[in-house]
């Protein structure tokens, strides 16, 4: 069955700005990623005062059988030398009440190192690795390979433990957060 649309179906699309053709370059490219909405997680690694740890838009699923993460963390952050290190990471998929964790873990305000766990409560599944307690979830992984490319390093990460909580998560896009639900 067909189903039959109006003019007034569409009005939201007279808000879209028009068409803008870019060259293949680093500014564009984040321009067209912006429009892109992402799930918040924020990864971590590390144990004491070498915990630290990155917000991102970049984790996702690469499998599921076998159980495989894949992250792309920049080279020259403060995180990506204590995954390697510590040879674990979590995965911390935050939810609407994890607005200030994740502007923690993104640097913003300046907070550094084990500074950026300041707040929140932590715990420890199988690797060690540090897992927001009240994460909408908690995905515990060691390295299983790390590929160098350009700017950042591509992890795929071994899962060996998983929370749920069940919550909504955190999503960004054009530079904001938003809430589902």
């Amino acid at each position: 069955m067909t189903q039959q649309y109006s003019k007034k179906d569409f009005q939201a699309l007279d808000d879209v700005l028009p068409f803008q053709d870019r060259g293949g370059d680093s500014d564009s490219l984040k321009l067209a990623l912006r429009s892109l909405a992402g799930g918040v997680s924020v990864i971590t690694a590390g144990d004491g005062d070498e915990r630290t740890g990155a917000t991102v838009t970049s984790a996702t699923a690469l499998s599921v059988d076998p159980p495989r993460m894949l992250v792309s963390l920049n080279r020259s952050s403060s995180t990506w030398p204590v995954v390697e290190k510590f040879g674990a990471f979590a995965v911390n998929i935050l939810g609407s009440r994890h607005e200030a964790l994740a502007n923690q873990f993104a640097g913003i305000g300046g907070l550094k190192g084990p500074d950026r766990y300041r707040g929140f409560e932590w715990t420890r599944l199988a690797t060690g690795a540090p897992l927001l307690d009240d994460a909408v979830a908690a995905i515990d992984c060691t390295i299983e390979e790390a590929i160098e490319r350009h700017s950042h390093v591509i992890v795929i990460g071994k899962v060996h433990a998983v929370r749920v909580t069940g919550r909504r998560s955190l999503v960004y896009q054009g530079g904001a957060y938003h809430h589902l639900g």
